[in-house]
Order: structure tokens, then C-alpha cells, then sequence
């Protein structure tokens, strides 16, 4: 067994069963997820607090089409399979791009489903999530990297049925500094450029049906998690963000999920610095259709 204070792990995603009374916990695992990838695992445990694990999940064949950067594993039950969307970072053009794998079990083996990213090829994108409308058709909501349009995009295209690959053109939901909370910041490597970082999009629906965002971003270099509201009620918006961020002490990448005994939790990753990152879980109130962190 092993516990959340000792898990190094990044992007923590949880897969609850209730059947089964476990919590199944994904996320980037690599010692060093700035390098080259492993793979990712996955963690069984049933109280939030002790995992059994690691499971390999996923390992690369030879002729993989990426090495590096393996990230933000998150798996979703759609026609009584399970998919996993995952960040690589591409032999062929360098770039990240988000693809899809597939298996029957949580446990997998997970083993590629789409042609390589569904992203598109040319652009610098990651932390793809799956997004089901109202009308029961799937949806990729993605990040476009800021180091290459310096104002970091949160965007989405339509899937194919199959999840296989996209429909029309991806569409630029916001951009970071559209929200009050996120702060500026130089790099070396763009000289006098603000920049600005988005990460992590996780789309949650509240019991009175509003929909919202979560993603990340950083004031004055520390990780933040933020939340956008859809004033339509679809995945295209408006989406209006909230004035300050809803976590703020050096932790993001967030998803919303029910606990066992219904309560909504939030799991972050805190640090965000490597290799202390560890998996947090708290609970959330809704209140008139807004997220509280109980307890902060």
C-alpha cells in the first residue's frame, strides 16, 4: 500500500466504481515527466487516502510515435469501453498533441485507438479531455501551448463517433489572459513577450445543470486552478470566468468527481514542482451553481 504523502504523481484523475467500492487513480507517473515516457499506471484503493499499485496500464511498443513527454492520462467509460486521452510529445514534428487509446478493462492494457494525436498536428496541444453534449456527440477540449501563441488558447473540436479522429476545425473557446486571475510571464527564450499558461480543461455539469470549466494557470509564478462558467450551457459558450481562481496554493490540474458517499471532490496535484508532486482530494459545495472548497 501506498499513500497519497509518499505517490508522486501528476494530473490525478479518478475513476470511481461504484460496484466495486474503488477508486481508481490515473495520472502522469514517470518519475521525470519532463523526459523520456515510460508509460503510465494506474492506483486501486478505496478510501482516498491508500492505493494498491502501481498497474502498468499502458507501455509503448518499439514503433510508438512518441518517446517523451507521456502526460495527463484521463479514462472515460463511452459504449461500454474504456478510453484513455493522453499527451505525447511527437517523433515526427516535436509538437504535443493529445491521442486516444483504448481497452475493455480499467486495468488495461491500453493500446493506441487513434491514428496518433486527434489534436491537430501542427500545433502544440495537450491536455486533451472528453466532453459528451447534449445531443450525446462526443467533443476533445484542449490546451494550445503558450510557447506557441504566447497567450495559452483553451479550444475544442467535435470527435468522430468512433473517437478515431475529428470533425471540422477546432475552435478557440478563451484565451488565459481573458481571466482577471491568471498574471503575465517572460521567458528567455521570447524575449519581452507576455505569456500566459492554460492547463488541465475538466468540463463538470452541477446538479442544476450549469456547465463549468476548470483549468489551470499561474499567479506570479505559482499554479492556480480556475472556473469558467457557459452562459449557453454548451461546450462553445461564452464562457465567462470567475474573478478570482478557486485554488490557489500551488496546485491545478483539477477534475471534479463524486465520492462514495455522494459528496463532490476535487483532486489536484500540489506541489507543482518535480519530484514532489503528490495527489490532494477535497471537497467541494456548489452553491448557486459556483464551486466552494470546504475547509479553505
Amino acid at each position: 500500500m501506498v499513500r497519497n504523502s509518499d505517490l508522486q504523481i501528476r494530473d490525478p484523475f479518478i475513476f470511481p466504481v461504484n460496484e466495486e467500492g474503488l477508486y481508481y487513480l490515473f495520472g502522469s507517473t514517470d518519475t521525470n515527466i519532463w523526459g523520456k515516457g515510460t508509460g503510465f499506471d494506474v492506483y486501486v484503493g478505496r478510501d482516498l487516502q491508500e492505493w494498491e499499485g502501481p498497474y502498468a496500464v499502458f507501455r509503448p511498443d518499439a514503433d510508438f510515435y512518441a518517446e517523451n513527454n507521456f502526460w495527463a492520462p484521463e479514462v472515460h467509460r463511452y459504449k461500454d469501453r474504456y478510453y484513455m486521452f493522453a499527451t505525447f510529445r511527437r517523433n515526427d514534428n516535436n509538437l504535443l498533441g493529445t491521442a486516444v487509446l483504448a481497452s475493455d478493462s480499467l486495468l488495461g492494457p491500453f493500446t493506441p485507438h487513434s491514428d496518433g494525436p486527434v489534436t491537430p498536428k501542427d500545433w502544440c496541444s495537450l491536455d486533451g479531455t472528453l466532453f459528451i453534449d447534449e445531443d450525446g456527440l462526443p467533443w476533445i477540449v484542449f490546451c494550445r501551448e503558450w510557447q506557441q501563441v504566447s497567450d495559452g488558447q483553451i479550444c475544442a473540436v467535435r470527435l468522430t463517433d468512433d473517437l478515431m479522429g475529428t470533425i471540422g476545425e477546432p475552435i478557440v473557446l478563451f484565451f488565459a489572459s481573458l481571466a482577471s486571475w491568471p498574471t503575465a510571464f517572460q521567458h528567455a527564450r521570447y524575449p519581452g513577450q507576455d505569456n500566459y499558461v492554460t492547463d488541465g480543461p475538466s468540463l463538470y455539469r452541477t446538479a442544476e445543470g450549469t456547465l463549468l470549466m476548470l483549468w489551470a494557470s499561474f499567479i506570479n509564478n505559482t499554479y492556480a486552478l480556475g472556473v469558467a462558467t457557459s452562459a449557453s450551457g454548451t461546450v462553445l459558450g461564452p464562457w465567462v470566468q470567475e474573478e478570482e481562481a478557486l485554488f490557489q496554493s500551488d496546485g491545478g490540474h483539477g477534475m471534479l468527481f463524486h465520492a462514495f458517499d455522494e459528496s463532490l471532490m476535487l483532486a489536484v496535484h500540489t506541489p507543482n514542482q518535480t519530484p514532489n508532486e503528490r495527489p490532494l482530494f477535497l471537497e467541494i459545495e456548489e452553491v448557486a451553481g459556483k464551486l466552494r472548497v470546504i475547509g479553505i
